[in-house]
């Protein structure tokens, strides 16, 4: 699906309140928060730029943001019960809808001092991000998106999750084509300028495999390792990628 400039830029603006959705939460991820208090704080948020939850209802998910804990991977589920404490992460993942058009932007945080181990993951995951939108450029490949992500990733001695992957985007949430975060550079269809694509690396401290629970949603890794999720939704223009999330 090819973007003109005009779509692009009503994407920008789906991306900027989404972000701004994103900096009202961030202060409010602490020990002793619940992640149904940061699922209030979005909702308040985005109902105040007149901007509608873009994965509240999807298939029937019944919240605005994905709050995934711990080894829990994507998809988790904002209660009262899952009290946020020192050690924890947290992914926060969230997506709205403005004029039509969707935005998607995941962040995970530490909570209190993570170990060593932890901190590294977050780093390395988050650069990893970036390593891979520096490939979304004109003339390129769409697995040289994925090449950056799983080399980064696998070098550290991390595990890249292969069940889920980032996608296309636009008028619809998930579009053509999917993203993986793993694959062989040079592959893939060409990267052509106009497309819009939601890059997000989900990245295991243990092994890659997972699995979902019993409510049919929440994601979590089969060995129990924690796991990291950053996403951005990305334009691919005539001057490379722009970020339409940050």
């Amino acid at each position: 699906m090819i973007k003109t400039e005009q779509e692009i830029e009503k994407m920008r603006r789906s991306g900027l309140i989404l972000q701004q959705v994103h900096e009202h939460i961030r202060p409010l991820v602490v020990a002793g928060a619940s992640t149904m208090d940061l699922e209030n704080a979005a909702n308040a948020k985005i109902d105040s730029f007149g901007a509608k939850a873009a994965f509240k209802g999807y298939h029937g998910f019944p919240a605005s943001l994905c709050t995934s804990l711990n080894e829990q991977v994507v998809h988790g589920m904002p209660n009262v019960k899952t009290i946020l404490k020192d050690g924890d992460i947290l992914s926060i993942d969230c997506g709205v809808v403005v004029d039509g058009f969707y935005s998607d932007c995941a962040v995970t945080y530490a909570i209190g001092k993570p170990s060593p181990k932890v901190r590294k993951l977050l780093d390395v995951t988050e650069a990893s991000l970036y390593a891979a939108i520096e490939k979304a450029v004109p003339g390129g490949r769409l697995f040289d998106i994925s090449a950056a992500v799983q080399e980064m990733c696998e070098a550290e001695g991390f595990g890249v999750v292969r069940e889920f992957v980032g996608h296309g985007i636009g008028k619809t949430m998930h579009e053509d084509p999917q993203v993986p975060n793993y694959g062989n550079a040079g592959k893939g269809p060409r990267l052509k300028v106009g497309m819009v694509l939601a890059i997000e690396p989900m990245i295991n401290a243990g092994k890659p495999e997972v699995k979902v629970l019993k409510d049919g949603w929440t994601a979590v890794t089969v060995d129990g390792s924690y796991s990291a999720h950053f996403e951005h939704t990305v334009a691919i223009t005539k001057d490379g990628p722009v970020i339409l999330t940050r």
